[in-house]
């Protein structure tokens, strides 16, 4: 049973048995949710956006994902919630400033820390590195960790100022099970906006399609009533009586005048106009039309 050289094989070196499975690394997992692009798997660089489900994108990845949804291009799936920019929101984070980049280690002979991550929570100071959770607010879009809002109470946020609540808060990389609570969150939002835009569009139908005001209608009765409008005139567009009781024409507003019929204007001033009497012409005094042709024969 020997093979060349006079050695002996071992049993798992002839028997092969099941394949363990491989293990993924809990570092190398980790670096890819926090520190890449969800969507174009590259480093995160400002300016960085978050979807309502927490995941990180680039916002010029996202910009071209939207503009061309047809190209080919790995982990669509991930974005496929995404239907515009109002569905993710820019993030507002703090600098860690023991982040050096990729600067410290260019020539690749020093220790480079792997949880050193490029963003910290500005109350706490715990990097932003993926052993602590961190969350994002959606009225402002700023970080913070969550040990900083569980021991700060407060409704106003830490760096801006500005109020929020409680639905207002968005876990960052979360579980299986706070991703699914998102979603659902996620999916009540957008049917409650989109009944909302039901029924403004219902109101605005209604106010179109709404007949006279009563006030207008009651005051056609009372000058009916009043004997302003005859029962063999029709009221105009403007609400108002064509004729009298009289049968004498009644001048509305809307109507035309006539400028020789006013008596306040001058005769110099109507005799500027073609319907004075001195620019009509009786027919002995109008000449023919001539025309000149350019051709000579």
């Amino acid at each position: 049973m020997g093979c060349d050289g006079g050695t002996i094989p071992k049993r798992h070196e002839l028997v092969k048995g099941p394949k363990k499975v491989e293990k993924v690394d809990k570092n190398a997992e980790i670096a890819a949710r926090w520190k890449y692009c969800a969507l174009s798997q590259e480093k995160l660089q400002r300016p960085i956006v978050a979807c309502e489900l927490g995941r990180l994108y680039n916002k010029d990845a996202v910009l071209e994902y939207l503009l061309d949804k047809s190209a080919e291009r790995p982990n669509t799936e991930v974005a496929a919630h995404i239907r515009g920019l109002k569905d993710v929101k820019e993030l507002n984070l703090t600098d860690n400033p023991a982040w050096e980049g990729e600067r410290r280690n260019t020539k690749g002979d020093t220790y480079e820390d792997i949880h050193c991550a490029m963003f910290i929570c500005p109350v706490v100071g715990l990097e932003m590195n993926g052993k602590h959770k961190f969350c994002y607010l959606q009225t402002c879009g700023c970080v913070f960790s969550e040990r900083a809002l569980r021991e700060v109470k407060t409704e106003i946020c830490h760096k801006c100022g500005d109020p929020f609540q409680d639905e207002d808060l968005v876990i960052l990389n979360g579980t299986k099970e706070e991703v699914e609570k998102l979603k659902e969150k996620m999916e009540e939002r957008r049917a409650k906006a989109k009944a909302g835009k039901k029924s403004k569009k219902s109101k605005v139908s209604e106010l179109n399609c709404k007949p006279l005001d009563s006030r207008a209608s009651s005051d056609l009765k009372d000058a009916s009533q009043n004997g302003e409008c005859s029962a063999d005139s029709a009221p105009g567009p403007s609400g108002a009586c064509s004729s009298s009781k009289n049968g004498k024409p009644t001048t509305t507003t809307g109507s035309k005048r006539s400028i020789q019929d006013m008596k306040e204007k001058s005769e110099a001033y109507k005799s500027i106009f073609t319907t004075h009497s001195s620019a009509k012409r009786t027919k002995d005094q109008t000449s023919n039309w001539i025309t000149h042709t350019p051709y000579h024969f």
